[in-house]
C-alpha cells in the first residue's frame, strides 16, 4: 500500500504565504506525476498544480504566478509554495500521486487525507 500525508495547512491573512508538503510512503517502486487538488465548500475538486517525473509543471490559471509546485524524489515528497494568497484560495488541499508499486504493476492513483487552507482577515 501507499500512504500520502499532507502537512502545512492553516489560517493565513490575505497576501500571506503557506507551504504545503506531502510525503509518500509504503510500497513504492516509482512515482510518476504528483498533483495538488483543492475543493472548496459546495464546489467540485479542481486540479491546482501538476509536476511530472521529469519535473515539468502545469498550473491552474487561477494560481499561475502565485503558486509553485516542486518535488524531492529522494524523499518521495511534493511541495506547494503558495504566495499572495486570496480568500478564494480557501479550500481543502489534497495531494495525489501516480505510483507504481512494482515494475510489473500498473500505475495506481493515491490520495492524501487533505489539509485545510483558510485565507481570511
Amino acid at each position: 500500500q501507499v500512504h500520502l500525508v499532507e502537512s502545512g495547512g492553516g489560517l493565513v491573512q490575505p497576501g500571506g504565504s503557506l507551504r504545503l508538503s506531502c510525503a509518500a510512503s509504503g510500497s513504492i517502486f516509482s512515482i510518476n506525476a504528483m498533483n495538488w487538488y483543492r475543493q472548496a465548500p459546495g464546489k467540485q475538486r479542481e486540479l491546482v498544480a501538476h509536476i511530472a517525473s521529469g519535473s515539468s509543471t502545469n498550473y491552474a490559471d487561477s494560481v499561475k504566478g502565485r503558486f509553485t509546485i516542486s518535488r524531492d524524489n529522494a524523499k518521495n515528497t511534493v511541495y506547494l509554495q503558495m504566495n499572495s494568497l486570496k480568500p478564494e484560495d480557501t479550500a481543502v488541499y489534497y495531494c495525489n500521486a501516480l505510483v507504481m508499486t512494482s515494475p510489473s504493476t500498473y500505475v495506481g492513483s493515491y490520495w492524501g487525507q487533505g489539509t485545510q487552507v483558510t485565507v481570511s482577515s
